[in-house]
This record gives C-alpha cells, structure tokens and sequence, in this order.
C-alpha cells in the first residue's frame, strides 16, 4: 500500500488555483487546519502501510480521517466567508465514488459467482492435472495471469495462479518464488491495457481521460512489461516434471452462462459510455440485472432438482431460500473493506486538494519536472504507495499534457507495482498465500529485471504510440 504523501511533504507552496466541484480552491496549504488534514492523512496511511502487521483492515482508518479532513475542510471555508463551499465540493467526490463503487459492485458480483459456479476452480484443476513441466507452468500461469487480469481483477488472478503454482511447485521453492513473481508482473501488466484491469485504468476511463478503443495501445508496451523480466528469469526455472495431481473439479450448472452474462455486461456498460453518453457503472448495474434473472432461474433449476432426488419422506419446502443459489449471497461477499477503502481515499486526497495541496503537487511534477518525468515516477511511486491514492491524485490535478503522456501515465501507474511485492493487491495476496516463501526480501533480488521491462515498456510505448502525442 501506498500514497502521494512522498511527493506532498517535498512540494513547496503555490498561489492556488483550480476549482473541483466547490468554487475556487485556495492555496491554505500553510494553514494550521491544512497542516492537521495532511498529517492525518499521513498517519491513516502508516496504518494502510501496516495492515499485514497490525491485523486493521486498510479502510477504518482512511474512513476516519476523510471523515475528520472534511470537518477541517469546511470549517475553514466557513471561515473564509464561503460556508456552501464544501458541501458542493464534497458532493462532487461522492459522485466520483457512487460511479466507481457502482461499478466494481457489479463485477465483483460476477467474480464471486463464477467462483460460486466452479469456474476458476475447475481451470485450477486442469492445470495441476496436466504434468506440464516446471517451465510450461512457469510461462502459462504467467500467460494466463496477463490475459485473465483484463477481464478479471488482478487480485483474483494472482490468487488463482498463485493456487496453480504452490500446488505444482510444492517444496520447490526457488521455482514458487519466481513463479509468484511472474503471475504478479504478469496479472499487473495485463491489467494495464484494459479498463476493466485494474482499478486505476477504470478511473482513467471514467473520468473520459482515454477513450475504450484507446486502452489497447498499450498492448504491446504491457507485454514488453511482462515478458522481459520473465524472459530473463526463464533461464533459472527447471524442466523438471513434477508428477501430475490427480484433481478434477466440475463447473456446476449455469457456469458458461454467467461467463456470457459477464461478457455481454462489459458489452452493455462500454456501449453506455461511447453510443449513450451515460457512466459505464450504469451499464453495469443494468448488467447485474441479467445476472440477477440469471440466478432465479439456477435457483429454481436447482431446487427442482434436489426436490426430485430428495427421498419422499423429506420436507425441502424451506431449504430454497435458505440453501438454494442467491446472487445476494454473491453480493454480500464483495470486498467490502476494499470498496470502503476508495471511499477514504477518494475523500481524503478530494478533502486536501481542497486546501491546495494537488495545485501544489501539479506544480512540483507537471510542470516543474514536466509531464514525462512526473509520469514515470508515477509509476515509481505506486511500488512504494498505493496506486490509487496516486492516480486519483493525477486526475483530480487533471495537467496539461498531450493524450500519449495519459496513456503513458495510465501504463506506468498499471505496472509500477510490480517493482515491489508490496506495490500490488496481487504481490500483497501472493505473499499471504506462499508466506515465508514469496517474501519482499526474495521479489527485490529481481526487482532489477522487473525494472528493465518497466523501463521497456515505457520506451515501447513512446516508439509505437508517437501520434498521440502530437
């Protein structure tokens, strides 16, 4: 986890500017209130940093500070004679969260049934079920990890590579380490050439930075990302056979279905986008509608069945709604601490641009390093921070810059978390899943390889993509 702090606490002041919702912004960011809101800011990000260790789930405490910052936010404006000032600013982040929360709702809904429908399980048990060598598995979960991701989150899918590989890998660990870092570089890379990917791309598609066509000019920049450092880590993996697992898992009924139902939902919010003019969350809850039908009907099919094997002697008529299949179930089981979590980063950074700091921020970087540099570091700090704080913090700034150096920043923020195990949802779950074997420790000896395609990717991008930067 991670966040712009670095760059906020180097940054000197700057006569202020720019409105987000609210009216003009003012520079206050020498106040005594400015200076509490970026402290608490830090400090509810030190307790992000420190979730694995303190056992806190990352969202109660940047909850606890949006909450607080904006109570400084508005007593200052009060202060200052424009007592409406945060009440139009603050709604302005709420809707940028209702569009983001709105969507990642719906697809997470369908992630949690495809996994409830078998899905993931029974690709899992094909590979482990292959006798592919360690090197095949090395380069399909890779493979798969960067084709899944931009479809799929890429924490699922470094969790369902990472499964795939702890059960190939077993006792060999140098190949589990490698293996690990390959599904993270892979899922991260694969992420950042699709709206869909990863939730910084998302962002940048919904606030209409890049259009949906545009996102796959960063194909072959993220493809470079992955496969220079797993080129070069393909030379240490063995040609060992490990012997095959005998491990079959079934879809369930309806699984196909939901997978199509998923597709045609990401159909219907990008045809909100470009042909209605309407938030792609929109599409996507009218999505969650087809799934809801949907899953009538396998909980209707599914209790005919169990009523016509059930001997005649058993009562089913109350196991329907207690036992049967229920999207709300799958609702339920979003990552509620996750979808919390934006909501206090989105306030959070939304509650101190309001005292000037992202004015401050856009200076620093835009314009006195210039877009280039700003957007390389970028990515160099979503391996230390959290990407999401970093970019909403870009586009919140929203600089001056040519639409290649948004697609560039679109791809650094995507893939800079690879650099360090803890730069990426997927790096963060995968040392939980294989804990003591991928460690931080063992992901940094190759973190200058995952550099040399970091940096190659960006040199791609720049070769291949020059008309939008005119």
């Amino acid at each position: 986890m991670k966040s712009l702090l670095t760059v906020l606490f180097s940054l000197a002041a700057l006569p202020a500017l720019a409105s987000e919702g609210g009216g003009a912004v003012r520079d206050l960011t020498g106040s005594g209130l400015a200076v509490l809101a970026l402290a608490l800011f830090v400090g509810a990000y030190a307790l992000v940093i420190l979730e694995e260790k303190l056992h806190l789930r990352k969202s109660k405490p940047v909850l606890l500070a949006a909450g607080i910052i904006w109570i400084l936010v508005a007593i200052t404006y009060k202060s200052l004679g424009e007592p409406d000032h945060a009440h139009h600013a603050i709604l302005h982040n709420l809707v940028e969260y209702a569009e983001l929360f709105l969507f990642l709702l719906a697809a997470m809904t369908y992630i949690n049934a495809m996994e409830e429908r078998n899905v993931f399980q029974a690709l899992r048990s094909w590979l482990v079920s292959r006798g592919f060598s360690l090197r095949v598995i090395f380069w399909l979960t890779g493979l798969l990890a960067f084709f899944i991701s931009p479809v799929a989150d890429n924490l699922t899918t470094a969790l369902l590579m990472g499964a795939v590989v702890m059960a190939v890998g077993g006792s060999n660990q140098r190949f589990v380490v490698m293996a690990c870092i390959n599904v993270v570089v892979g899922a991260n890379a694969g992420g950042a050439f699709s709206p869909f990917g990863d939730i910084t791309t998302l962002m940048v598609w919904q606030k209409g930075m890049v259009e949906f066509s545009e996102f796959f000019a960063l194909f072959l920049p993220s493809l470079v990302n992955w496969l220079v450092p797993a080129t070069i880590m393909n030379f240490l993996i063995s040609k060992e056979k490990p012997q095959a697992l005998d491990e079959k898992v079934q879809m369930k009924f309806g699984a196909r279905r939901v997978i199509i139902l998923f597709l045609c939902t990401i159909v219907t919010a990008v045809s909100f986008h470009n042909f209605l003019h309407l938030p792609p969350a929109a599409g996507m809850m009218l999505g969650l509608g087809y799934l809801g039908f949907f899953s009538y009907y396998i909980k209707k099919r599914e209790h005919a069945a169990l009523m016509a094997e059930a001997p005649l002697h058993m009562d089913l008529s109350g196991e329907e709604d207690e036992h049967g299949y229920d999207i709300f179930r799958e609702i339920a089981r979003a990552e509620w601490d996750t979808l919390l979590f934006f909501y206090g980063v989105i306030l959070c950074v939304g509650g101190l641009g309001q005292f000037g700091y992202l004015a401050m921020a856009s200076q620093a970087m835009y314009h006195d390093l210039g877009a280039f540099n700003a957007n390389v570091l970028v990515g160099i700090l979503s391996a230390i921070v959290d990407n999401i704080p970093v970019m909403f913090a870009v586009l919140s700034m929203e600089p001056h810059m040519s639409h290649g150096h948004w697609l560039l920043v679109t791809l650094t923020a995507g893939v800079g978390g690879s650099l360090l195990s803890i730069g990426s949802a997927a790096g963060v779950a995968l040392m939980g899943t294989a804990r003591g074997i991928y460690t931080f420790g063992r992901h940094l000896v190759f973190t200058p390889a995952i550099a040399l395609g970091y940096a190659a990717s960006i040199a791609v991008h720049m070769l291949i993509n020059g008309k939008y930067f005119h």
